[in-house]
């Protein structure tokens, strides 16, 4: 079968708060584990009031030291936001106390408004994201003689890197590195498959990877009945729309319609950036899936809901994994890595 995994906002809901965002997470993570999925990957954002999971590096210590198989990583962390040091002592960190299940996901936009990454003391120069890269690599590696500066912990460790990218950008830069990539389409599908055609075909061997191995996120929203799914839905479909109006908040509660609240080019433009959005019952999630699993070739498949309900969240996911045992894989997909798919 295709390995599923889990990418998690711990979304921050109307009335409720960051600390129970992030219990949510842990109790998500913990399920998932049960239900066979691969990953559970947090994301960086900042000054986002709906999203919990800012100190990502943190909250990935927190569902690593609540779970037991599952492995648990970034997707991703915003590099430029940081110094490749820092992310690699963290990192190093996490995979000494939870050694073989850390993921290190790498995004190189700043995952917020300009004003925020300006607090962030990110750096106002060139795009040194190929470097800082390299680095990083780097400071995992074994040391090596006379090495001025060290990872502690870090050196050695070898914490397996993702690149991730919503354009072509970062799918040539893994083929160069030779590493895995996870491509965005849950909420940026425009260039999915110029950049997994670019990253297939440049794709050169590595120390960690032979072979490409992709993935794509997909937004999927599974119920018992289709109409239960599309209600689900509109939770995600108002952040959206909140989103692009300016002003962003909590995830708010699905409405039966949403029907005159959108203008013709918000609705487009929506549309278009959630097209690789599965909504329904498990036979319309299986359609869907397998669609995307035939049109893509993808090596994984990583599954993201902003769901207000947790109930109704745990049941979607529930319902993702016992759909993923009626899927197959497309012809076009390379062989996977042990080491990248590990």
């Amino acid at each position: 079968m295709i390995p599923f995994s889990v990418l998690d906002l711990s979304p921050v809901i109307s009335g409720g708060d960051p600390g129970l965002a992030l219990r949510n997470s842990l109790d998500l993570a913990r399920h998932a584990e049960d239900w066979g999925y691969q990953r559970f990957w947090l994301a960086e954002h900042h000054n986002m009031t709906g999203i919990a999971s800012a100190a990502t590096s943190v909250v990935i210590g927190y569902v690593a030291g609540g779970t037991k198989r599952i492995r648990v990583g970034a997707g991703g962390v915003m590099l430029p936001n940081h110094a490749p040091l820092v992310i690699a002592e963290q990192f190093g960190t996490l995979e000494t106390l939870y050694p073989g299940r850390i993921d290190l996901g790498l995004g190189r936009a700043p995952g917020t408004d300009q004003r925020t990454s300006a607090a962030l003391r990110r750096g106002l120069g060139g795009d040194s994201f190929p470097q800082d890269v390299v680095e990083l690599q780097n400071y995992f590696k074994d040391p090596t003689p006379g090495q001025a500066v060290r990872a502690v912990p870090g050196a050695g460790l070898h914490v397996p890197l993702w690149l991730l990218g919503s354009s072509t950008y970062s799918a040539q830069l893994a083929a160069a590195l030779g590493l895995p990539f996870a491509f965005a389409s849950h909420f940026a599908p425009a260039q999915m498959m110029s950049a997994l055609h670019l990253y297939r075909t440049q794709f050169r061997p590595s120390d960690v990877l032979q072979k490409p191995y992709a993935m794509i996120g997909v937004n999927v929203f599974a119920a018992d009945t289709d109409k239960e799914a599309q209600r689900l839905f509109t939770s995600l479909l108002q952040a959206f729309l909140n989103l692009r109006r300016g002003r962003p908040g909590p995830l708010l509660p699905p409405v039966d319609s949403l029907d005159g609240q959108l203008n013709e080019m918000e609705l487009a433009e929506i549309e278009h950036m959630l097209a690789c959005t599965v909504v329904g019952s498990p036979a319309s999630v299986r359609e869907g899936l397998q669609s995307l699993l035939d049109q893509t070739g993808v090596d994984e498949m990583m599954v993201t809901a902003q769901i207000y309900d947790h109930a109704a969240r745990l049941r979607s996911f529930e319902l993702v994994s016992q759909v993923r045992e009626q899927l197959t894989a497309g012809d076009t997909r390379p062989a996977p890595s042990p080491q990248a798919a590990r």
